[in-house]
């Protein structure tokens, strides 16, 4: 098969159907499709081997998206489904249920599993299309063999890798404590920014964007950055969070007050 965008894309929406569609077979005897958060990083993996694994491409690029994106999605995956086997059924997955009118079980093949996969598809085109040939690179100069733009994107993804495993693994270990139940989180990363996790991952599919763009038709992938940001900042990452803190926990309003939203910065002073 020849490497076009338009076969590329069709073997990553062939991958992303037909997982979608088994995560639905599956969540049914289990009466849970919460577990759909588990696969959200294992997905991209997912794309990306298919794609690979189908072209074979020669653009080295492709084996530097496959690596980092397995690395960043089997960390978060096996991290997200330990979280399910021990707390369960996510309560939103839950309210979206009680929600269904009519088949509950096609209810939640639209808006769990085809809403999701058309995200995935999205947000994946950068590990996409960066995998089209890049010969002759777009950008000439190199160093052993990989373009200025890559290694950044290269050094932002890893950044946003140990931003995000270093963040997680200070909130588990914070909510392991009895001591910490009902308080805020504020040390550590979480000093910095009020979310360290989603910060990181923001980075991480940034990165694979800047690799992408190596071969000047992955630019065209800009809609995949753009889209998990808005995703991350606006809709199901932070801004849901912050809606269901503020509501549970009284001091949250104050570490909103002092503590930079998304990006890092310098805590304000208690009297700031």
């Amino acid at each position: 098969m020849e490497m076009s965008i338009p076969t590329v894309m069709g073997v990553a929406l062939g991958a992303i159907a037909v997982s979608m569609l088994a995560l639905w077979l599956i969540s049914i005897p289990l009466q849970d499709v919460s577990f759909i958060d588990c696969f959200w990083p294992i997905g991209f993996l997912v794309v990306t081997a298919a794609v690979y694994l189908v072209f074979q491409p020669a653009n080295p690029n492709a084996l530097i998206l496959l690596l980092l994106c397995a690395v960043w999605s089997l960390r978060l995956g096996i991290y997200l489904f330990s979280r399910w086997r021990r707390e369960g059924m996510d309560g939103r997955y839950q309210a979206l249920v009680n929600k269904a009118e009519g088949n509950v079980h096609l209810f939640t093949l639209r808006k769990v599993f085809m809403l999701q996969g058309g995200m995935m598809f999205i947000v994946s085109l950068p590990l996409q299309l960066g995998q089209l040939p890049n010969d002759p690179p777009w950008l000439a100069v190199q160093m052993l063999g990989v373009s200025p733009l890559v290694w950044l994107g290269i050094a932002l993804a890893l950044l946003g890798i140990i931003f995000e495993t270093v963040g997680d693994a200070q909130l588990a270990r914070f909510k392991a404590d009895p001591a910490n139940e009902g308080t805020v989180l504020d040390t550590g990363l979480w000093r910095y920014t009020r979310h360290p996790n989603y910060f990181g991952d923001c980075c991480v599919f940034w990165g694979f964007y800047l690799i992408a763009c190596d071969n000047g038709i992955g630019a065209l992938s800009l809609p995949g950055a753009l889209v998990i940001t808005w995703l991350l900042t606006r809709w199901s990452g932070a801004a849901l969070l912050e809606r269901r803190m503020q509501r549970s926990k009284p001091e949250y309003a104050d570490y909103v007050r002092r503590t930079p939203a998304f990006i890092p910065g310098a805590p304000k002073s208690p009297q700031g």
